[in-house]
C-alpha cells in the first residue's frame, strides 16, 4: 500500500464528508482509492457494532466497542497489508477508545496505537459538541447512544488525552475549509 489516511472525530464532525472529498481528490489524480467507514455493514462485526450503538445500556456500550474494534482490525488485515491498495482511507479508527470509561480509555488507546498501523495523515476533526449535535439532528436518522449533548461533551473532553499523535483540525468550519487543510497535508507527504 502506498498511502494510509485516517479521519476520525465525534459523531457529526464531518468524517464521511471529508473522506468523500479526499477520495475524489485522489481519484481525480488517477489514484485507486479504497474507503472503509467503521462500523462497516459488509461484515458481522460492523453490523453487530451498529446494532448495539442503536440501543442503550452498559452491555450494549461494551458490545458496540468490542465489535467496532474487531471490525477495524478486520479492515486493517484485509486492506492495509494488501500490496495492491494504492490509497486507503479509514473513517473512524482508534478514537472509539474515547467512549470507554476513564482510565481504561488511555490504556486501551496506548495498546491499540502500538499494535495498529499509524500514518502522518491521521486527522481528528475537532467539532464542538453543540455543532456536532446540530449536524446529527439535521440528518434525520435514528440517534445512537452517544448522540446527545452530555455524551458528546464528555467524549470530546477525553479525546485530548489521546490525540497527541494526530493532526487536529477545527471542524466547525465549512467542509471546503476543512477539506483544503486535509488535502494539503496529505498531498505534501505523497
Amino acid at each position: 500500500m502506498k498511502k494510509f489516511i485516517v479521519i476520525d472525530g465525534l459523531d457529526g464532525c464531518g468524517k464521511d464528508t471529508q473522506v468523500n472529498l479526499l477520495a475524489e481528490a485522489y481519484k481525480s489524480r488517477g489514484r485507486d482509492v479504497t474507503v472503509r467507514s467503521h462500523p462497516c455493514n459488509d461484515n458481522k462485526y460492523g453490523r453487530k457494532s451498529k446494532q448495539a450503538l442503536l440501543k442503550t445500556g452498559k452491555f450494549n456500550h461494551i458490545k458496540a466497542t468490542i465489535y467496532f474494534g474487531l471490525d477495524a482490525i478486520r479492515s486493517v488485515q484485509m486492506y492495509y497489508y494488501n500490496k495492491n491498495t494504492d490509497v486507503l482511507i479509514f473513517s473512524r479508527y482508534t478514537m472509539a477508545v474515547a467512549y470507554l470509561p476513564n482510565m481504561v480509555d488511555v490504556i486501551v488507546y496506548k495498546i491499540v496505537s502500538f499494535v495498529l498501523p499509524k500514518s502522518d495523515c491521521m486527522f481528528f476533526l475537532d467539532v464542538t459538541p453543540e455543532e456536532s449535535l446540530r449536524r446529527i439532528k439535521s440528518r434525520n436518522e435514528q440517534e445512537e447512544m452517544f448522540e446527545n449533548i452530555d455524551a458528546l461533551q464528555k467524549v470530546r473532553s477525553k479525546t485530548s488525552k489521546v490525540t497527541y499523535e494526530w493532526n487536529v483540525i477545527p471542524a466547525d468550519d465549512s467542509p471546503q475549509t476543512i477539506s483544503s487543510k486535509i488535502i494539503a497535508k496529505c498531498m505534501e507527504s505523497d
